[in-house]
C-alpha cells in the first residue's frame, strides 16, 4: 500500500475520492492535468493495492475508495 502512494498523482486521486465519495473515470481525469492514459496507470495501481475499487455499468466504470483497506492502512501507519 505503501508503494501505491509514493507518488502524489495518486495521492491526489485517492483524496479527490474521499472527498467525492465515487466517480467517473472522466471526471478523475480532470483532477490532475496528465494524459488519460497516465491516470489510467495510476489508477490501476492503486487498484492493484486494494485502496480502491471500480465497479462497472454499461459503458463506464465508476470507482470509489475501499474503506477497510483504507482503514487497515491508516493503523498500519498509526503503528510505526
Amino acid at each position: 500500500m505503501c508503494k501505491a502512494l509514493a507518488h502524489p498523482a495518486r495521492i491526489q486521486l485517492l483524496r479527490h475520492l474521499i472527498d467525492f465519495g465515487e466517480c467517473y473515470f472522466g471526471s478523475l481525469a480532470d483532477v490532475l492535468p496528465l494524459a488519460p492514459s497516465t491516470i489510467s496507470k495510476h489508477v490501476s495501481i492503486l487498484k492493484d493495492a486494494g485502496l480502491i475499487e471500480g465497479s462497472s455499468d454499461v459503458q463506464r466504470v465508476c470507482y470509489c475508495v475501499n474503506p477497510e483497506r483504507l482503514q487497515q492502512f491508516k493503523l498500519v501507519i498509526a503503528d510505526l
